[in-house]
Protein backbone atom coordinates (compact mmCIF):
# COMPACT_ATOMS: atom_id res chain seq x y z
CA UNK A 1 0.00 0.00 0.00
CA UNK A 2 1.08 3.21 -0.59
CA UNK A 3 1.15 6.84 1.13
CA UNK A 4 -2.27 7.04 1.95
CA UNK A 5 -3.11 8.72 4.56
CA UNK A 6 -6.51 6.57 5.33
CA UNK A 7 -7.56 3.29 4.96
CA UNK A 8 -11.11 1.36 5.26
CA UNK A 9 -11.42 -2.31 6.67
CA UNK A 10 -14.32 -4.16 6.01
CA UNK A 11 -14.28 -7.36 7.84
CA UNK A 12 -15.51 -10.57 9.70
CA UNK A 13 -13.62 -13.54 11.36
CA UNK A 14 -12.60 -14.64 8.00
CA UNK A 15 -11.64 -12.18 5.71
CA UNK A 16 -10.09 -8.30 5.66
CA UNK A 17 -10.64 -5.99 2.74
CA UNK A 18 -8.12 -3.37 3.32
CA UNK A 19 -8.65 -0.80 1.17
CA UNK A 20 -7.23 2.67 0.76
CA UNK A 21 -8.84 5.85 0.28
CA UNK A 22 -6.19 7.70 -2.21
CA UNK A 23 -7.16 9.89 -5.46
CA UNK A 24 -6.08 6.89 -7.65
CA UNK A 25 -8.93 3.98 -8.24
CA UNK A 26 -9.46 2.13 -4.67
CA UNK A 27 -7.86 -1.01 -4.36
CA UNK A 28 -8.65 -3.97 -2.09
CA UNK A 29 -5.94 -6.12 -0.56
CA UNK A 30 -7.18 -8.86 1.35
CA UNK A 31 -6.15 -11.13 4.50
CA UNK A 32 -7.61 -14.22 5.06
CA UNK A 33 -7.77 -15.79 8.54
CA UNK A 34 -5.53 -19.17 9.03
CA UNK A 35 -8.39 -21.02 10.80
CA UNK A 36 -10.78 -22.06 7.89
CA UNK A 37 -13.41 -24.64 8.15
CA UNK A 38 -11.43 -27.74 7.72
CA UNK A 39 -9.06 -26.55 10.50
CA UNK A 40 -11.39 -26.06 12.77
CA UNK A 41 -13.20 -29.87 11.91
CA UNK A 42 -9.51 -31.37 12.08
CA UNK A 43 -8.82 -30.17 15.55
CA UNK A 44 -12.24 -30.68 16.75
CA UNK A 45 -11.53 -34.29 16.34
CA UNK A 46 -8.44 -33.81 18.93
CA UNK A 47 -10.96 -32.13 21.27
CA UNK A 48 -13.34 -29.13 21.57
CA UNK A 49 -10.56 -27.10 23.88
CA UNK A 50 -8.08 -28.03 21.72
CA UNK A 51 -10.18 -26.10 18.73
CA UNK A 52 -10.96 -23.52 20.68
CA UNK A 53 -7.17 -22.73 21.86
CA UNK A 54 -6.47 -22.90 17.67
CA UNK A 55 -9.64 -20.59 17.00
CA UNK A 56 -7.87 -18.28 19.56
CA UNK A 57 -4.39 -18.29 18.49
CA UNK A 58 -5.13 -17.84 14.85
CA UNK A 59 -7.75 -15.17 15.33
CA UNK A 60 -4.56 -13.35 17.00
CA UNK A 61 -2.71 -13.71 14.22
CA UNK A 62 -5.04 -12.75 11.77
CA UNK A 63 -6.06 -9.20 13.97
CA UNK A 64 -1.73 -9.04 14.37
CA UNK A 65 -1.25 -8.93 10.57
CA UNK A 66 -3.98 -6.31 10.16
CA UNK A 67 -2.83 -4.39 12.57
CA UNK A 68 0.90 -4.34 10.98
CA UNK A 69 -0.64 -3.42 7.87
CA UNK A 70 -2.59 -0.18 9.67
CA UNK A 71 0.27 1.24 12.25
CA UNK A 72 0.97 3.92 9.42
CA UNK A 73 -2.26 5.60 8.70
CA UNK A 74 -3.69 8.24 10.36
CA UNK A 75 -7.52 7.26 10.12
CA UNK A 76 -9.01 4.01 10.02
CA UNK A 77 -12.72 2.74 9.71
CA UNK A 78 -13.22 -0.69 10.63
CA UNK A 79 -16.68 -2.08 9.29
CA UNK A 80 -18.67 -5.20 8.80
CA UNK A 81 -21.33 -7.60 9.33
CA UNK A 82 -19.63 -9.73 12.49
CA UNK A 83 -17.70 -8.35 16.15
CA UNK A 84 -14.79 -8.68 14.82
CA UNK A 85 -14.19 -5.17 14.04
CA UNK A 86 -14.68 -4.49 17.95
CA UNK A 87 -12.37 -7.39 18.88
CA UNK A 88 -9.95 -5.91 16.30
CA UNK A 89 -10.58 -1.80 17.63
CA UNK A 90 -10.63 -3.43 21.40
CA UNK A 91 -6.59 -4.50 20.38
CA UNK A 92 -5.84 -1.66 18.93
CA UNK A 93 -6.92 0.70 21.22
CA UNK A 94 -4.96 -1.42 23.95
CA UNK A 95 -1.68 -1.03 22.06
CA UNK A 96 0.40 2.15 22.71
CA UNK A 97 1.56 1.69 18.84
CA UNK A 98 -1.87 2.76 17.48
CA UNK A 99 -2.53 5.34 20.32
CA UNK A 100 -2.04 8.17 17.48
CA UNK A 101 -4.37 6.49 14.73
CA UNK A 102 -8.00 7.78 14.39
CA UNK A 103 -10.18 4.23 14.25
CA UNK A 104 -13.58 4.29 14.10
CA UNK A 105 -16.02 1.28 13.98
CA UNK A 106 -19.26 0.97 12.20
CA UNK A 107 -21.83 -1.87 11.79
CA UNK A 108 -22.54 -2.66 8.35
CA UNK A 109 -23.88 -5.35 6.25
CA UNK A 110 -22.38 -7.85 3.86
CA UNK A 111 -21.08 -5.82 0.84
CA UNK A 112 -19.49 -6.44 -2.45
CA UNK A 113 -16.55 -5.18 -3.44
CA UNK A 114 -17.60 -1.95 -5.40
CA UNK A 115 -19.84 -1.41 -2.52
CA UNK A 116 -17.05 -1.68 0.11
CA UNK A 117 -14.99 0.54 -2.11
CA UNK A 118 -18.27 3.16 -1.78
CA UNK A 119 -18.70 3.06 1.62
CA UNK A 120 -15.01 3.85 2.45
CA UNK A 121 -15.41 6.91 -0.20
CA UNK A 122 -18.17 7.94 1.14
CA UNK A 123 -17.47 8.18 4.73
CA UNK A 124 -14.01 9.47 4.01
CA UNK A 125 -15.13 12.32 1.58
CA UNK A 126 -16.94 15.18 3.94
CA UNK A 127 -20.29 15.64 2.81
CA UNK A 128 -21.10 18.84 0.38
CA UNK A 129 -23.98 21.14 2.58
CA UNK A 130 -26.67 21.87 -0.01
CA UNK A 131 -26.16 25.39 0.95
CA UNK A 132 -22.92 25.67 -0.84
CA UNK A 133 -23.35 23.98 -3.78
CA UNK A 134 -23.23 26.21 -6.85
CA UNK A 135 -25.81 26.40 -9.98
CA UNK A 136 -24.87 24.50 -13.22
Amino acid sequence: MSTATKIGIWMDHQTANLIEFTTDPLATKTIHSKFTHSVKESSLHRGENKMHAKEKHQQAEFYKAIGAMIHHYESVILFGPTDAKTELFNILTADQKFSKIRIQVKQTDKMTENQQHAFVRDFFIPSISLGSRHPV
